[in-house]
């Protein structure tokens, strides 16, 4: 094979059948609000177990709305992971709050122990990241908002179809909320969000905020946003939706014989197995070593792609660090998944002798390493 072949970290899916559910929307719904978009709406609350779903232009808008549907105070505090996409403490400040970062544990997401001992009066909500598709130990941050009377709110903006304890990442808080960029599991053939809920009154006040705070045509009763999902995106949504379930089974077949072909490498660690109550979907597949950076030029040199999922925590990117002071060591465990996470290539259509192709090559830069 050698390296004439890139094979990418990740693969969009658009097919003829997404092609037909986008050119109908279009030549027969309206552009917004069209019939498509409440169809999906009710098959993704339904997928998921919720009574409630309300779409929304991206996930990170799904993030501010759902907090400010919980009623969510000016001014309060709101405990969330150092370790993720930025976009999950800017919304804590979108919605007029402080966000406090909590470390990660080494399975990736928010560790809940660090959560418990961030809590303060003036604390009033957590929000979960699931980070890589990997679910938080949602037991035992739930029992801490049960002991402090705090609102959950769930990043599942990578974990679609995600399970813990038998239920779906984003249903098991006060509101989950979900992203369809397109490097996730399922997309919108675009930017797209999704609120879900068991709270009507959160999701009737989502409804509004997404859609400019409108009561009626011409009569808005609070201020809102323009954060509606099109029409053409919510019938791609449909189509993938039913496909979901199908690409995630790959996607941990995919991650099992990573698994299998990476075992016992000297220098490298794999993702962690989680206990029986996590059944992750592997939205990435992220590997540890202290020589993250000479593998991935390495890898990059032979024609695979990498990537770093993310070189810096939260608190020490330089707009957080500017309002807050935020200094080095003060989240050890997030700095060190930042120095050495990597993700490898995963997607539903990668073929084993591709995924062959790049676990020898990975041998073959550690095994060098130990000649030398």
């Amino acid at each position: 094979m050698g390296n004439a072949k890139t094979i990418p970290l990740g693969v969009q899916v658009f097919d003829e059948e997404m092609e037909q559910a986008a050119l109908n929307a279009l030549r027969h719904e309206r552009f917004v609000a069209g019939e498509d978009v409440f169809k999906f709406e009710e098959e993704f609350a339904r997928y998921n177990g919720t009574k409630f779903a309300v779409s929304t232009s991206s996930g990170t808008n799904a993030l501010q709305i759902a907090l400010l549907a919980l009623g969510v105070p000016a001014s309060c505090e709101i405990i969330t992971s150092a370790y993720s996409f930025v976009a999950s403490a800017n919304v804590v400040l979108q919605a007029g709050a402080s966000p406090v970062f909590a470390d990660a544990a080494e399975d990736f997401t928010i560790d809940p122990a660090e959560v418990r001992r961030k809590v303060t009066e003036r604390t009033r909500a957590l929000l979960p990241v699931h980070l890589y598709g990997y679910p938080c130990k949602m037991r035992e941050i739930c029992d801490v908002a049960k002991d402090h009377g705090l609102k959950v709110v769930e990043d599942a903006c990578q974990a679609h179809g995600a399970e813990y304890n038998g239920r779906k990442a984003g249903a098991i808080g006060d509101v989950g909320c979900f992203s369809f960029y397109p490097s996730k599991n399922m997309t919108v053939g675009g930017d797209g969000g999704m609120i879900i809920t068991n709270d009507e009154d959160a999701a009737k006040l989502a409804a509004k905020l997404r859609d400019c705070g409108r009561k009626s045509q011409y009569e808005h009763d609070v201020v809102g946003y323009t954060s509606r999902l099109n029409t053409v995106n919510a019938a791609i949504g449909r189509v993938q939706l039913r496909w979901l379930d199908e690409w995630n089974r790959r996607r941990r077949e995919v991650a099992s014989l990573y698994d299998e072909f990476l075992s016992g490498i000297a220098g490298l660690e794999l993702p962690p197995k989680g206990d029986s109550r996590v059944k992750p979907v592997y939205h990435l597949y992220v590997v540890r070593t202290k020589r993250r950076d000479a593998l991935r030029g390495w890898l990059q040199k032979n024609g695979v792609q990498s990537g770093v999922h993310y070189p810096l925590p939260i608190p020490l990117q330089p707009v957080y660090r500017q309002m807050f002071g935020y200094t080095s060591g003060e989240y050890p465990i997030s700095e060190r998944l930042s120095r050495m996470c990597l993700s490898l290539p995963i997607y539903p259509s990668l073929s084993e002798d591709n995924l062959r192709y790049v676990c020898s090559k990975i041998r073959e830069f550690f095994e060098r390493k130990t000649k030398n």
